[in-house]
């Protein structure tokens, strides 16, 4: 497998093996997107227990698709290493793409990450992430309910799974996990899994900077009315289909492979200059988002309008204050180093979370030009020419600087693959001992 596979592919191969082990597997459709696409669900085992699997959470992020049809042949065929795998104790229901109009949007994301050349460029120009409202597990947290996730709502309130496990990829960095209530047996043999795959396990991550952090690359939601989860992102993020199965004593994991790794994400030693890095980090997005920002300002009156256009609507979002946002969130830190000396314990202030944070501050500005150079093709404004060579040549320095900085290295897709299936088996076995 040298690349990811698309939403049709993974049906395919779903179908198939259906046909394979007649009994052991059952694929159906549990809803239908805001575009009307199916969102489809296959079963394997017959155990009267469950564990739930979301594949193509985030569109962006290809990597579920190979991962949830590994973990079903490992059920369908009988695989008893593991008691969480026994088909006859352990029912695996896998929603194969749970965005399936967002994945139609990232048409070209599979492939953009195969094959030698300038992938990372590929990837941005091909990737579609779209607004919060728009994201099936975020959604509920801003107060918007989509089919999407009504459907995945569904399905826990009729399962009730002792895990749910959402599949991520990272577009750079190492590997974690974010988990609803902490799995304390997760911690070795999802360390073990990472260093046979040769995957950094990643210290420190933005998307639980503020988290339990109990174990290198385990973060803990913290407690409801724990002021760290307030500055994780949102007060909300109880209403999010994450903390759902915590209704019938369930958890949640939400398990990261990066495609692109750098040495740096398992590095804990202290940052030399946390401070100043931070302050670095934060010019670095807020330049790249003004720049982004002023060839789209010149094209606006030719685009497609918000109402008309995903992308747009990302791009407005992202104009109208992210880019201060994400830098903003850096500020609690850089004033917690200067007010200690020395510089405190914090997972965020070594070499690899301040490598972690240089991620989200070279991703932000790409996203937004890839999403901006797409508009900028298909418009037929005699500027647009003119507008998209001036962008494309940012997004090919941005990517350039973003794989020497980091020295950011490939993992080829057998390998994200291979260590989140161990992952989400390692994590169901936890969560069935509980």
């Amino acid at each position: 497998m040298h690349r990811h596979l698309t939403v049709a592919e993974v049906t395919e191969s779903a179908r198939r093996l259906v046909t394979r082990f007649p009994g052991s597997g059952r694929l159906r459709r549990i809803g239908t997107s805001r575009g009307g696409r199916p969102i489809r669900m296959l079963s394997v085992g017959h155990g009267p227990r469950h564990v739930l699997v979301v594949a193509r959470p985030h569109p962006d992020e290809p990597v579920g698709g190979a991962t949830a049809l590994a973990l079903a042949e490992r059920v369908a065929a009988g695989d008893r290493r593991s008691p969480a795998t026994d088909p006859a104790a352990v029912t695996w229901d896998i929603v194969l793409c749970l965005d399936p109009d967002g994945a139609a949007l990232s048409e070209g994301v599979e492939a953009a990450t195969a094959g030698p050349g300038p992938a990372l460029a590929r990837y941005y120009r091909a990737a579609f992430r779209p607004v919060a409202a728009e994201q099936p597990e975020w959604a509920p947290i801003i107060g918007r309910r989509l089919p999407e996730s009504r459907a995945l709502f569904d399905m826990i309130d009729d399962l009730r799974p002792v895990l749910q496990a959402s599949l991520h990829n990272v577009d750079a960095g190492g590997t974690w996990t974010q988990l609803t209530r902490d799995l304390p047996g997760l911690a070795a043999p999802y360390a073990a899994a990472a260093a046979e795959a040769g995957v950094p396990v990643q210290h420190g991550t933005y998307d639980a900077l503020y988290w339990e952090n109990p174990a290198p690359g385990i973060h803990v939601l913290p407690p409801p009315h724990s002021t760290a989860r307030l500055a994780a992102g949102s007060e909300n993020i109880g209403r999010s289909t994450w903390c759902a199965p915590q209704r019938y004593g369930g958890v949640t994991a939400i398990v990261e492979v990066p495609l692109w790794a750098t040495g740096r994400a398992d590095d804990p030693s202290p940052h030399p200059d946390p401070a100043g890095a931070l302050r670095e980090l934060s010019g670095l997005v807020r330049e790249g988002g003004r720049q982004v920002t002023a060839v789209f300002e010149k094209a606006r009156g030719f685009l497609p309008t918000a109402e008309d256009s995903p992308p747009r609507r990302v791009l407005e979002w992202m104009a109208d204050d992210l880019y201060d946002l994400v830098a903003d969130s850096w500020a609690p830190l850089v004033r917690q180093v200067e007010a200690s000396s020395p510089a405190p314990a914090s997972p965020a202030l070594t070499t690899a979370g301040i490598s972690a944070l240089e991620v989200v501050a070279r991703r932000q500005p790409l996203r937004a030009a890839g999403l901006l150079l797409r508009l900028l093709a298909a418009a037929d404004d005699p500027a647009a020419a003119g507008l998209h060579h001036e962008l494309d040549g940012l997004l090919t320095a941005w990517c350039t600087e973003f794989e020497e900085s980091l020295r950011l290295r490939p993992v080829p897709v057998p390998t994200q693959v291979e260590l989140q299936t161990r992952a989400v088996v390692a994590a169901a076995e936890c969560a069935l001992e509980l």
